[in-house]
């Protein structure tokens, strides 16, 4: 059945429809750690080992990395708005069924569910506040509120689900996602532009699909359990052949299909080239920083899980201070280049300030100036970089864009986490071995891990700095952009 489209959104209602794309996307994100802290609770209901346990969350990273390029370029193609409905409706199903799981293959299941929903929400997010704000300056703030949402939800998480859990039962966790998601769903019809850009054609390509989803998928796999399976092992090194393999069978498809599922020429833009190396890159550093420092707090100087996310609040406020203003005004005053540049070399050195911290470390003088700097850099940096990644895509090619900066994101996350947790447990291996106490294994495992974390960003740094494109300053009119014809049915 065709429902009337909606009309475009009132320039002043703009900031509604934001916050209603940003409240979507905060379920998502919150999804990604708010499940860590019911894992115990889970694992004891519904009787988990310890290695099935982990395809809780695995289940969802599978699905969300492995579906986040396809869901980008559907959103191109038959809509953006209609395909964040769709994945909105999946995610919070998804989430009834995880809520209501009785049995561990029911949970695993909706999980698999779940990250299918958010990839597909996550990917077509970008490319409707793109096309919302226009103007280099709202687009400017509108990026910051986004990238606010994406990098202080994680830390949202962790509180809400250690209150959830201990207040109710882990059920909730899930079941909470039901109210938000029917509220946005309600609210995105009203609120969110219902127009397309028009294209000379609306074919999918299926064997492109195909190929890069399986190559993405297999890779996912493969980082997610490399460290339970060995990265050297043969099944770790067989599924990334596989991933190689599928991925050169995609090159080639793309390179001779009349319409492909990713343009190649896309990445003759350097800016878009560069953000996402960036990203990748960065990403790595930014999940050492989330998951090593919690680690350290926790098993070395004895946090309590709240106490380990109150310790991130500093870092959160001044990335908020940043993602709604200060961002905003810095990019319009410097361009892109100087933020990310300057914001990734404070980063670097908060991680590397956390490689000093000792085994008797204290909060004020051990911790908080890392957070401090990590939470400034991080604030100053993810707005330009989504900036960089963005700006000089096409409007019919935004969802394509947004899809493979935020696949970058997550391989490079996922990839430089589970480099740095192997560094990291070789070290203390290698430390114990020796005859080292446990927290002293511990610590110097964490150090060599945030030093190289702090390399990642400072090559991140250079690369943004030095090799992307500056970007004219001034307000550009919506007259300049390709029109938007074809409404959405």
């Amino acid at each position: 059945m065709n429902l009337p489209a909606p009309t475009p959104v009132p320039h002043d209602r703009r900031w509604l429809a934001l916050a209603v794309l940003c409240l979507g996307v905060l379920m998502i994100v919150l999804d990604t750690t708010v499940v860590n802290v019911a894992l115990p609770s889970i694992r004891a209901d519904l009787h988990f080992g310890e290695t099935d346990l982990a395809w809780v969350v695995n289940a969802y990273m599978l699905t969300f990395g492995g579906f986040l390029l396809l869901g980008g370029r559907l959103g191109d193609l038959y809509g953006h708005r209609r395909l964040f409905l769709l994945g909105i409706a999946l995610f919070t199903l998804a989430s009834l069924a995880c809520g209501l799981s009785g049995t561990r293959t029911a949970l695993v299941v909706a999980r698999g569910v779940q990250g299918l929903g958010g990839a597909v929400v996550t990917a077509v997010a970008l490319s409707l506040i793109m096309n919302l704000f226009t103007t280099p300056g709202d687009r400017a703030k509108a990026m910051g509120v986004y990238g606010f949402v994406c990098s202080g939800g994680g830390s949202l998480g962790a509180l809400l689900g250690g209150a959830l859990t201990g207040a109710l039962s882990w059920h909730w966790v899930f079941l909470i996602n039901l109210p938000i998601g029917v509220a946005v769903l309600l609210c995105s019809r009203r609120l969110l532009p219902a127009l397309r850009v028009e294209l000379a054609h609306r074919h999918l390509d299926a064997a492109g699909a195909v190929t890069v989803t399986v190559a993405l998928l297999l890779a996912v796999y493969a980082v997610v359990n490399g460290n339970a399976a060995g990265w050297l092992s043969p099944r770790t090194l067989g599924l990334l052949g596989l991933a190689a393999a599928a991925f050169a069978a995609f090159l080639a498809v793309e390179a001779r299909v009349r319409a492909p599922l990713v343009p190649l020429g896309l990445f003759r833009s350097r800016n878009l080239a560069i953000a996402n190396a960036v990203g990748v890159l960065w990403a790595a550093a930014m999940f050492a920083w989330f998951f090593l420092s919690a680690l350290y707090l926790q098993l070395v100087l004895g946090y309590a899980p709240l106490q380990v996310g109150l310790a991130f609040v500093p870092a959160n406020l001044i990335m908020a201070a940043f993602s709604l203003g200060l961002s905003a005004r810095m990019v319009m005053r410097f361009g892109i280049r100087l933020p990310l540049a300057v914001g990734l070399l404070l980063a670097a050195l908060g991680l590397a300030l956390f490689a000093g911290a000792p085994v008797d470390g204290h909060f004020a003088t051990d911790v908080l100036p890392a957070m401090l700097l990590l939470g400034l850099g991080a604030g100053m940096a993810f707005n330009p970089v989504l900036l960089a990644a963005m700006g000089d895509v096409p409007p019919q090619e935004s969802g394509l864009a947004s899809g493979i900066v935020n696949t970058s994101f997550m391989m490079g996350g996922a990839l430089g986490l589970a480099v740095l947790a192997s560094l990291a447990a070789a070290r203390s291996d290698h430390l114990l071995a020796a005859g080292s106490a446990q927290a002293l294994a511990l610590v110097g495992g964490y150090r060599a891990a945030f030093l190289v974390g702090a390399l990642f960003a400072g090559v991140a740094a250079l690369l943004g700095g030095g090799l992307l494109r500056p970007r004219p300053h001034a307000e550009s009119s919506p007259e300049s952009l390709p029109p938007q014809v074809a409404e959405e049915s």
